[in-house]
């Protein structure tokens, strides 16, 4: 069985810069981690090749730096991983994000089951995944809370409804899209991190790709772009009050409807 997972690195906290020009996240040098919900993802594909056999592979976009959580997959199992890095990639929102990570997918091989997490930390679209799927013209299966069982030929899963719970049989190839707690994920293992230390990380240019047109990448090959994007607005004005309770309670009354939340 040939599993993929797609992971990707994710800013550590909300302290990360903006650049005032293109609007865009400047992750190089920022601190960061594996995306949280693709943990989940990648738990979900070690487990299926425990219990079915074959290699789980993954796969990230990103700067050189974002080497580090296919290292880290390494470290919890994942056999082998590819970096689609370049800089034509450079600002694409989630239609430009998909076709590229697609166009990678293709250059790593043929899958049965793609596994993505439901969404990203740093984005919270929830769409890379079937969009993915949609590039790559195979079946798509969002919000998966349990995988059931794996046929030669399809893959048994329950995906959450707004009212319910479906199961499905869907055929291979296909692309699930997982809930976090779908699984408990693994914690990376020393043993395998210094046994892979030196494993190949396959990496994907622009040039690598079947299609070299870069109008279809990074900010040309975006349908959307960030009119406006900045980080949240740390407040740490504080005031010390002392005094009768019966004086503070007034104080405190006065200033909730100074600052409009009573009236």
């Amino acid at each position: 069985m040939e599993i993929l997972v797609c992971i990707k690195q994710v800013p550590g906290s909300n302290k990360v810069e903006v650049d005032p020009v293109t609007g865009v996240l400047k992750r190089n040098g920022a601190d960061s981690k594996m995306n949280p919900y693709d943990l989940y993802a990648l738990e979900c594909g070690m487990r299926l090749k425990e219990q079915y056999g074959g290699r789980v592979s993954v796969i990230t976009m990103g700067p050189p730096q974002a080497q580090a959580v296919i290292r880290e997959a390494y470290a919890m199992g994942a056999d082998a991983g590819a970096i689609v890095s370049d800089r034509a990639f450079g600002g694409a929102d989630v239609l430009a994000t998909s076709y590229t990570l697609s166009q990678g997918i293709r250059k790593m091989g043929k899958f049965d089951v793609i596994i993505c997490g439901l969404q990203t930390t740093d984005g919270d679209t929830a769409q890379v995944g079937p969009e993915v799927s949609e590039a790559l013209d195979i079946p798509c299966v969002c919000n998966v809370i349990k995988i059931d069982k794996v046929e030669a030929d399809a893959i048994y899963v329950d995906m959450e409804m707004a009212q319910d719970i479906e199961q499905l049989k869907v055929s291979f190839p296909c692309l699930l899209t997982v809930q976090k707690d779908i699984v408990q994920p693994r914690l990376p293992s020393y043993k395998l991190k210094k046994e892979t230390e030196k494993r190949e990380i396959t990496m994907y240019t622009l040039n690598d790709m079947d299609d070299t047109d870069k109008k279809h990448y990074g900010l040309s090959g975006s349908a959307t772009q960030v009119q406006r994007i900045f980080p949240p607005v740390s407040n740490k004005e504080q005031e010390t009050w002392e005094g009768a309770g019966a004086e503070l309670a007034t104080k405190l009354h006065d200033k909730l409807k100074q600052l409009k939340f009573i009236s």
